[in-house]
């Protein structure tokens, strides 16, 4: 797999994006009581978050575990209803559809789940598996379905032999193509892959990702790329949004996030990520954040990265930075930016090579 980043630009300018979020919120109730359940807090899973996804574009979406990240891909999918907000699919708002007219929705957008061993049914044969969306959405039937799923097996680089197995019969990796190819049945136009690569081998991941991306280039597909490996996100991306405790911290192109990011959580995530040359990681600063992440039932006041933040002042906890643009078509929020000005950091910039996979 290329280490060579994604490049910006796959839509025109001023085309409406394919998905827009606008103020985005998903809380779950805390709920106590023997007899009567009453409502003692809430869990801010996703806290208002915006973001708009280009047609034909991919924005990876990354982020420490319990951020918020597969909350808000199921709820723009609608398996979740919002608390509130706003989500629109070709311009339509849809966080309101119900019965036949999200049924329709469904055609249009599909997710691919991270665990291929949980996300297939046992009982069911592969052609059951990926012909399940052409049945329930009666695209296909008997002789014309069979020949389908033949089709979409071949499409993922499975043979149509294949039909008739189990997944018990599969390996990690040929699971999750059989998820890939349930996904693609109804050609949608929106695939959100909520960490398809994170249960697989390093070389079993350079596979599905540039499966993903050929696919990508025939179909036109518009990808949410979940993950919390900033290399493999770095790679597909055309765009990436970093997530903390429920809010983005920082939007922008996938190169400039990588090699110079603005938000100092960004700084500290790409630290993490080792560098294929033993003399250059041996040699490079490392941002070590003390503590865990505080609760999303009890986030803290203004900026939410400031008990862990080590440029934080007085001011970050008591004024909530708002997402703005501090960079050409890169937007952070934070008090005390990074690589603005002059184009130069202060600290010495970011450095990132993704490794082989």
């Amino acid at each position: 797999m290329s280490t060579a980043p994604r490049t910006e630009g796959r839509t025109e300018a001023g085309e409406t994006p394919l998905v827009e979020v606008v103020d985005l919120k998903k809380h779950f109730p805390i709920k106590a009581g023997v007899i009567f359940d009453r409502e003692i807090g809430r869990v801010r899973a996703v806290d208002g978050v915006s973001f708009s996804i280009r047609r034909g574009e991919t924005l990876g979406l990354v982020g420490e575990s319990g951020c918020g990240k597969s909350t808000l891909s199921r709820t723009i999918m609608r398996l979740l209803d919002p608390t509130a907000g706003k989500i629109l699919f070709e311009g339509r708002e849809i966080q309101d559809l119900r019965g036949r007219e999200l049924t329709a929705l469904r055609r249009e957008m599909q997710i691919i789940f991270q665990d291929p061993y949980a996300s297939l049914n046992p009982r069911k044969r592969v052609s059951q598996i990926v012909g399940e969306p052409l049945a329930l959405h009666k695209v296909a039937r008997g002789a014309e379905l069979r020949k389908r799923v033949d089709e979409l097996l071949e499409l993922v680089g499975l043979s149509a032999k294949d039909a008739n197995r189990f997944p018990h019969e599969f390996s990690g990796g040929q699971r999750q193509r059989i998820g890939i190819a349930r996904a693609l049945a109804l050609r949608p136009k929106l695939i959100i892959a909520d960490e398809p690569v994170s249960a697989l081998d390093v070389s079993i991941q350079a596979q599905i990702i540039n499966l993903l991306e050929d696919l990508q280039d025939e179909f036109n597909l518009t990808y949410l790329f979940v993950a919390h490996d900033l290399g493999v996100v770095r790679h597909i991306a055309d765009r990436i949004a970093v997530m903390y405790l429920g809010k983005i911290v920082e939007l922008g192109p996938s190169e400039e996030v990588c090699s110079r990011p603005v938000h100092p959580y960004t700084e500290t995530l790409l630290s993490a990520v080792p560098i294929p040359d033993p003399r250059a990681n041996a040699n490079r600063k490392r941002q070590v954040l003390e503590g865990d992440v505080p609760s999303p039932a009890n986030p803290p006041e203004a900026c939410r990265f400031h008990t862990r933040c080590p440029y934080a002042t007085e001011i970050c906890s008591e004024v909530e930075p708002q997402l703005e643009e501090h960079r050409p078509r890169q937007e952070a929020a934070c008090h005390h930016p990074l690589n603005v000005g002059a184009g130069k950091r202060t600290e010495g910039e970011t450095t990132f090579e993704s490794g082989a996979r």
